[in-house]
């Protein structure tokens, strides 16, 4: 506010709304800058510049146009206004039918705002007017070449004005040449308020001689590209035309066959696929049969689902990993409870593809028992990479087809469930998981355990041919996970190819913290129960733990507590309870007496009785061997449905025992006068393998001697003729599941001491572990029986 205005409104208390001639009415525009010489239309609609359109065209004043700072802005102050614009007459005013308001105004001055008028419903600036500067000759030489550089890109315009091109040759004024060169470049708004400010002529006509030779540049790499263009449009109108025609000649033939715009987006489709090099030439030759195939004929819709599976599958697309060590641990502790040597696997698994991006991959194969979390190991190891999940399931797969697929000859052909799958993902890169592998049949379609080798062979597998596919396909980048629950039935060369990690069963404070973290959060949820509606104290875990679920792995304890949590929900649904708290005493009334006890002191409270340990493919499991004798001459009787071998191992038992009867202080003739009954309950089970030799001659022992086997006692072992014990496997598994039935003593062949490492520390803790080497040490630990030495003499 100028001094005179502040005191106008000192004396009246109203502002002065007088515009004298050192002002200038102002009317903020976006994205349009006004030079001097140039007209240019002009389009108002705010209130404020309609009043001063209005107000100029009626008092016959100039305008000033001046660019605001933020073009977002509706209601703009001198703030947010440039302090340089152009002042302007207004030719024409036009209001248009619709209410539109248009100027068309001339430029005429440069000016820069001194301070603004307040008090008028428009913008009022006190102004001052910047004169032009003086000419040179170096300035006249800049201006000419100004004008040759305009003139040619005139020339390079499409469809410019010859008259454009007169009106600049015409202009002698190098500040007018230089404001109306500028108006005419397609440049940002900012970069022309940049020029209206350069006041100095020289700088101004360096700066708009620079940008219009850049401009000159981009015109003639416009117009080369345009003609490259035109010709290759030239050449696909000429191929449309020839193939109208022949399509025309086709329908006049009546061997109208696919129409050429959907030949053509195949054709397209398949260039975009990202194919390889031979598998894009096969497309496009199977695409010219296709075109000239009638669409009635039997091989039309074979060749269209074949050039559909070749343009939808994933060529070159590649999720972008993002192997973070620290996010993978997260991801795995968040997902799994335990399982430390297989999560440290995993971790350097990650580790190397993460240091070795371009190495090849070994293939891991997770084996253990049925719910111990082989499955959702895979998944975490994607969610970890964030890269996608797949999976095929290999149980009871006895076709090769199914995993090389059909020849495209065959009706209904297909490719295989590999291909399937990273359809299915969209990624050349998944994690892939082959579930059940150690289930793969074998018949008269071939064998499907052959046709994994080339798939699992990180050599091979960069070119699989799927035989429906008929061209290479890489499978390179796919992280190919297995799982099987025994390696007995996984051929040798297939099981090679794999790195075997073992997960074994879970011990009894596992399954209760499995439970707790995951299992009854997950059970809520699939009953419709709210976290505060419903819990299961922890000994109530334990307890279904322990007395209503007998499995390596957590499956039949989570559907334990989905039937406990279902109780809830129903006394819920019937208002009978807003929330219930599940504890030990509430149990039996839900699920019934418990379904397991410990059977191991019942079972040994007579002579004939051992416990051995046997392993399973579902994990371990305590065995009894009873044994009995009756009148007869001598005889073994077998019963239980025992396997060859381990009817082998109870007729070694019974040698090694009379073969020892003296050292036991046994009547030799009680073998003969009697018959022998050995007998594994649960018969309906087939059992084998040599593991059962200790705990059968225990049990022969116990029977001929009269003497009870220590009670909470559990052993394994092969025997040999000689009295030796010898080893076994599956060490963890039966320490594992004797410690779940109760046993806190093993007796272990001393051989497999080495085995002690993967026994879990809780069991190690709670359990007493006895190495023998020979029978000697198990009678002494099991009967307490000291066998006598006896001496021999030479002959």
């Amino acid at each position: 506010m100028t001094e005179q205005a502040a005191n106008d409104v000192a004396e009246t208390g109203k502002p002065d709304t007088t515009i004298s001639d050192d002002m200038l009415i102002i009317v903020p525009v976006r994205n349009l800058v006004l030079f001097p010489g140039t007209v240019m239309p002009v389009a108002i609609n705010r209130e404020r510049s309609l009043a001063a359109a209005q107000e100029a065209v009626r008092s016959e004043r100039k305008v000033g146009f001046l660019l605001q700072q933020d073009p977002d802005l509706h209601a703009p102050t001198g703030r947010d206004m440039h302090k340089i614009g152009t002042a302007a007459n207004i030719v024409r005013y036009v209001t248009g039918q619709d209410g539109t308001h248009h100027l068309v105004v001339q430029g005429e001055q440069r000016f820069r705002v001194l301070d603004y008028q307040s008090g008028l419903p428009f913008m009022v600036a006190r102004v001052e007017y910047l004169p032009e500067s003086a000419t040179s000759t170096e300035i006249e030489a800049r201006a000419l070449n100004l004008k040759r550089l305009a003139a040619e890109v005139v020339a390079l315009l499409p469809q410019a004005p010859a008259e454009l091109a007169n009106a600049i040759q015409a202009i002698e004024s190098p500040s007018t040449l230089a404001d109306l060169v500028t108006s005419f470049m397609d440049i940002k708004s900012s970069e022309k308020q940049e020029l209206l400010e350069t006041l100095d002529l020289k700088l101004r006509l360096e700066r708009v001689t620079e940008i219009l030779s850049k401009r000159i540049e981009v015109l003639r790499l416009q117009r080369e590209i345009e003609a490259q263009t035109r010709e290759a449009i030239d050449e696909r109108h000429k191929e449309v035309l020839l193939r109208e025609q022949l399509h025309q000649i086709r329908k006049q033939l009546g061997e109208e066959g696919e129409s050429g715009a959907e030949i053509a987006e195949l054709r397209e489709a398949a260039e975009q696929a990202g194919m390889a090099e031979e598998a894009l030439e096969q497309a496009y030759k199977e695409l010219k049969r296709l075109e000239r195939m009638p669409d009635a004929s039997a091989e039309y819709s074979m060749l269209r689902t074949w050039l559909d599976w070749m343009i939808q599958l994933p060529w070159s697309k590649l999720d972008e990993e993002s192997i973070d060590i620290a996010k993978a641990r997260e991801v795995l502790d968040e997902d799994h409870y335990g399982l430390d040597k297989i999560k440290r696997r995993i971790i350097e698994y990650l580790a190397v593809r993460k240091l070795n991006p371009q190495g090849r991959s070994p293939i891991l194969c997770f084996v253990g028992p049925p719910g111990v979390g082989k499955t959702s190991l895979g998944q975490s190891i994607a969610r970890a990479l964030n890269i996608k999940f797949a999976r095929v399931s290999l149980g009871g797969v006895h076709d090769e087809a199914e995993i090389r697929g059909h020849r495209r000859t065959y009706i209904g052909a297909l490719p295989g469930n590999i291909i399937h799958a990273l359809r299915k993902a969209g990624t050349r890169n998944p994690v892939l998981m082959l579930d059940e592998i150690d289930k793969l049949g074998a018949g008269i379609q071939g064998d499907p355990a052959s046709a994994l080798l080339e798939v699992l062979d990180p050599e091979q597998n960069s070119t699989f041919r799927d035989n429906y596919l008929g061209v290479p396909f890489d499978l390179s980048k796919v992280m190919f996970i297995a799982t099987a629950n025994m390696l007995d039935t996984i051929p040798g060369p297939l099981r090679d190819r794999m790195e075997i990690i073992e997960l074994t069963s879970y011990t009894e404070d596992e399954k209760v913290e499995i439970a707790r973290r995951y299992l009854v959060r997950r059970q809520l949820e699939a009953n419709g129960l709210k976290p505060g509606q419903a819990s299961i104290t922890e000994a109530a875990l334990r307890q279904l733990a322990h007395d209503y679920t007998r499995e390596a792995g957590v499956r039949n304890l989570e559907r334990t507590i989905g039937s406990v949590l279902r109780h809830v929900a129903v006394r819920i649904a019937e208002a009978a309870v807003e929330q219930q708290v599940i504890d030990v005493g509430d149990l039996q009334a839900i699920l019934g007496a418990p379904r397991f006890e410990s059977e191991v002191a019942m079972r040994t409270s007579v002579p004939g009785v051992a416990t051995g340990l046997a392993w399973t493919p579902v994990g371990g499991d305590i065995l009894f061997i009873e044994s009995t004798r009756v009148p007869g001459n001598g005889k073994l009787i077998l019963t239980g449905q025992l396997g060859d071998v381990m009817k082998e191992s109870a007729q070694a038992a019974l040698s090694l025992l009379k073969s020892q009867s003296s050292r036991l202080e046994l009547d030799p003739e009680a073998f003969d006068r009697s018959d022998v009954h050995i007998h594994v309950p649960a018969g309906a089970i087939p059992k084998d393998g040599p593991s059962a030799g200790v705990a059968m001659f225990t049990s022969l022992v116990s029977l001929f001697t009269n003497k009870t086997v220590a009670s909470g006692l559990a052993m394994t072992g092969e025997i040999s003729l000689r009295g030796l014990v010898l080893p076994v496997g599956g060490i963890k598994e039966k320490t594992v599941a004797a410690h779940r039935a109760g046993i806190r003593k093993i007796l272990l062949p001393a051989r497999n001491a080495k085995d002690l490492e993967e026994v879990p520390q809780v069991v190690r803790n709670d359990v007493e572990f006895v190495f023998c080497e020979r029978v000697d040490d198990v009678v002494r630990e099991a009967l307490d029986l000291a066998l006598k030495t006896v001496s021999t003499e030479a002959a």
